[in-house]
């Protein structure tokens, strides 16, 4: 037996599995990483507003592809195990069950925090923008107005009350007037302008400047209309460095009043620049921004709370899907085991019992596929032992069952209650009846053997009383089958039966048919009486006529005549009987006394052209058809015995015929003579178109004694039956049939050609009746 591991469908099915597995192993570890490299841009973008608003599209896309590939590969996995379940796969249930165990264990927690994620969320985006919040920033934006427009409104009254030290000031003296106008009001920057916007005068940074910024146009205008206009700069300007204030400022500008009514001298105005409190300043813009933060997230709420419940759904995608793939590769893992293990158990149940397939892992499950494995290897060589033990039974009952299909007994064996446990070929050829098809029915349900399966019944009941007594072995019986009630049948089978017990209540029946037997002993104990009737019967016979004649020889003319016809008549009645007597006695003197056959090469169409010649027109009461084979060789037999057999069987044709031509029918006999396919026998057929055989002759036509014609002695038949066994042919007698009814006998024999060794005639070809 071989030890190789099996290369099963499952084992190649599991290679194929875990091709698949490693497969989806990748594709998940690549799906994840995406999802964690996009949590962590989600992440990172929601904490800089520029970079979220430059991706939010792209990382909105981004998260909804990773979803749909989540999304397919978890439907994919899960149609996958609901096909195994549906195609019937072993270990189906277990892994949908491990899986769904696994995946609740994961998914239940990561939906609950999901939901109460969602919740948090939700409401704490909107709580981010409460009134309250958009009050107080709307109250501290006010309030840095107030105080900006407080502190420019302090500035252009002190600028408008400083220009009047400049109404009595030539242009050439400003410079003075406006260093003591910067110290007293803590300007950094105070400037004198013309209408036009020419600088007079300067007094702090302007000096140092080639070209100091001026006021515009606009200003000029409101500052001569209202006399004093203020602003405030630096504000919205860009700081100029990380961490830095802006150069905030007020910005003052204030007419100069001229004394008394000089239309004509061009008006000129006074600038004063002073810086802001930084923490003012700083206050402000703090303010300020967060007022601008909240209004641009206020307006884009819905957008980051949706990419926020993206974030949340990406990741429960995530935690579903690596806790549905966890539970598969688990499921798996535990399951392969018992896979493997379910594999070994079907394929030990069908009787592969080749080494199965061994894990290798340290645990439990791992050391119980070892130990099947070693448990098959123990199961093969006890079947390997077994094999050879069942192969010498085998062949023992092999040789056992040659010998009985071979035996020309019959064997039958029957259990205590007469059922059939088995039989032989013998058997059915002795009963004639099919017991192969009875097996395991009662012996006395076969067709035509009821009879014989209650005598049997009764014969071991019998034995067993007789057993008990005794101590008897066996009985032995002879049984006639088939027999009506003139003891002659178609079917009658004489047999002889030897019965007895075997281990386990069955009982053995052993039976041979012996009608051959019984026919010869019958043929013979009819030559011994055929002989003795010759003998005590001819003897007789010759002083009787002699008698007879004297007595009419000595008595004709002597007595009147009417006494004279009755002399004549009793005389010729005597020695007609007288002859029949001698013809009866001569029969059987000629079947007691039949001399052995001197087998020589003999032409059978040349002997029977012979015989025909004594059937002539003028002979034959009916018509006789000739039909030879030129190819037939000559036979081994004895020519005076076969012209015999010959004679007698056209004579009863003859006899046939008359008897159909009697009743007005056209009456024919047919000769023929057939070399037989295979070349080796060659065949007489007698034909005749007479009333046929009844069923109860056909069987022993062949006895003496036995015929249908009432002034025949039957021994005819028995004389060509007794020619046949010296010459080792083969005879038989059938009636023919023609559309459904009898239209006559016919006999043939089947001769063994010249140099042909003399051997028992088997069931060939040639020797199967012609039915012409």
């Amino acid at each position: 037996m071989s030890t190789q591991p099996r290369d099963t469908p499952a084992s190649q099915a599991a290679r194929r599995a875990k091709a698949v597995r490693w497969a989806v192993g990748v594709i998940a570890a690549l799906v994840t990483a995406v999802g964690l490299v996009l949590m962590f841009l989600l992440a990172l973008s929601t904490n800089n507003r520029t970079l979220y608003e430059e991706n939010y599209a792209r990382l909105f896309g981004i998260n909804v592809v990773v979803a749909v590939l989540l999304s397919l590969v978890l439907a994919w996995v899960i149609f996958r195990l609901l096909r195994r379940l549906r195609q019937g796969k072993f270990g189906s249930r277990l892994l949908i069950k491990l899986a769904a165990i696994f995946a609740l264990v994961g998914v239940v927690p990561g939906v609950l925090v999901y939901f109460v994620s969602y919740q948090f969320v939700s409401r704490s985006i909107e709580s981010w923008f409460d009134v309250k919040v958009e009050g107080a920033l709307d109250a501290g934006l006010n309030l840095g107005r107030a105080t900006l427009d407080s502190l420019s409104a302090d500035l252009m009254n002190k600028t408008r009350g400083a220009s009047n030290q400049l109404a009595d000031v030539p242009d050439t003296s400003a410079g003075l007037v406006l260093e003591r106008i910067r110290d007293q009001l803590g300007a950094t920057d105070v400037v004198l302008w013309t209408g036009a916007g020419q600088l007079i005068a300067g007094a702090g940074a302007s000096r140092f400047q080639l070209n100091p910024e001026r006021p515009t146009p606009q200003q000029f205008r409101q500052a001569r209309a209202d006399r004093a206009v203020a602003h405030i700069e630096g504000l919205d300007e860009t700081p100029a460095a990380q961490g830095a204030q802006p150069p905030a400022s007020v910005r003052a500008l204030a007419l100069v009043q001229r004394p008394g009514f000089e239309f004509n001298t061009e008006p000129r105005f006074l600038q004063v620049v002073q810086p802001l409190p930084p923490a003012v300043v700083a206050n402000a813009l703090a303010v300020q921004e967060a007022n601008r933060e909240y209004q641009e997230r206020s307006l884009a709420r819905d957008g980051l709370r949706r990419m926020y419940i993206g974030t949340l759904t990406l990741c429960l995608f995530l935690a579903v899907f690596g806790a549905v793939l966890l539970a598969v590769l688990f499921g798996n893992g535990l399951a392969r085991p018992l896979l493997v293990l379910a594999d070994g158990v079907r394929q030990v149940a069908a009787g592969d019992l080749r080494p199965t397939a061994v894990l290798q892992g340290k645990d439990e499950l791992g050391g119980l596929t070892r130990s099947f494995a070693v448990m098959t290897q123990q199961l093969a060589d006890a079947r390997a032992a077994v094999e050879k033990t069942v192969g010498e039974l085998d062949a023992a009952r092999g040789n056992l069952q040659t010998i009985l299909d071979n035996l020309t007994s019959g064997v039958i064996v029957l259990d205590d209650t007469g059922r059939v446990l088995s039989t032989n070929p013998g058997a059915t050829r002795v009963l004639r009846a099919p017991l192969a098809a009875y097996e395991g029915q009662p012996f006395a349900d076969v067709p035509g053997l009821a009879t014989f399966a209650q005598s049997v019944q009764q014969q071991f009941d019998d034995f067993e009383v007789e057993r008990a007594q005794h101590g008897l072995d066996h009985w032995q019986h002879a049984f006639e089958l088939n027999a009506g009630n003139s003891g002659m049948s178609q079917d009658a089978i004489s047999i002889v039966a030897r019965g007895a017990e075997l281990p386990g209540a069955a009982r053995l029946l052993v039976f041979d048919d012996i009608s051959e037997i019984v026919s010869a002993q019958r043929a013979q104990a009819w030559g011994e009486v055929a002989r003795r009737l010759a003998h005590e019967i001819k003897n007789p016979l010759t002083p009787i006529q002699l008698s007879a004649e004297r007595l009419e020889m000595k008595l004709s003319g002597k007595v009147p005549a009417p006494e004279q016809a009755i002399l004549t008549k009793s005389v010729k009645t005597i020695v007609d009987q007288v002859d029949a007597m001698k013809r009866l006695v001569n029969e059987f003197r000629d079947y007691a006394r039949l001399p052995a056959a001197d087998l020589k090469p003999v032409d059978l169409n040349g002997l029977v052209t012979d015989v025909l010649q004594l059937y002539g027109h003028e002979n034959a009461p009916n018509a006789l058809h000739c039909e030879l084979d030129p190819r037939c060789p000559p036979i081994r037999g004895d020519a005076q015995q076969i012209r015999q057999v010959i004679h007698n069987l056209l004579q009863n044709a003859q006899d046939a015929a008359e008897a159909t031509a009697a009743q007005g029918r056209h009456g024919e006999v047919v000769v023929r003579t057939r070399l037989g396919d295979s070349g080796r026998r060659v065949r007489l057929t007698v034909q005749d178109s007479g009333p046929g055989f009844a069923e109860n002759i056909l069987k022993r036509a062949f006895e003496p004694y036995v015929t249908t014609k009432s002034k025949g002695t039957g021994l005819g038949l028995a004389v060509v039956k007794k020619i046949a066994d010296e010459h080792g042919a083969r005879i038989e007698l059938s009636n023919r049939i023609v559309d459904g009814a009898v239209a006559g006998a016919q006999v043939s024999l089947s001769f063994a050609l010249a140099g042909e060794p003399q051997v028992a005639l088997a069931h060939t070809d040639d020797s199967k009746p012609s039915t012409a």
